[in-house]
């Protein structure tokens, strides 16, 4: 089935993840609209731009841990994780 794009199961999971995170916080969004509030960084942010940083960060954190590690990438969730509660909690 998905074999037209050659794409493997995990990589299908991983759009289908995102995916589900955007429509939870489209929604959240209309539910209970936030106001911007100012971290660490100085910059008001809402929920969607702590997501973008944190899907970004993610995404360097995990080209590095395999451009300078020879540990399992599963291991670099836990550091992406880590970094998201921080991100959500301090900017």
């Amino acid at each position: 089935m998905l074999d037209w794009m050659a794409w493997t199961w995990p990589t299908a999971a991983f759009f289908a993840i995102i995916a589900t995170i955007l429509i939870t916080f489209t929604v959240l969004a209309i539910k209970f609209p936030e106001t911007p509030r100012v971290g660490v960084l100085r910059i008001e942010t809402t929920r969607g731009d702590r997501l973008f940083i944190t899907l970004l960060g993610s995404a360097f954190i995990n080209l590095a841990w395999l451009g300078l590690s020879g540990l399992p990438q599963w291991q670099a969730l836990i550091l992406c994780a880590v970094y998201a509660a921080a991100v959500f909690r301090w900017v």
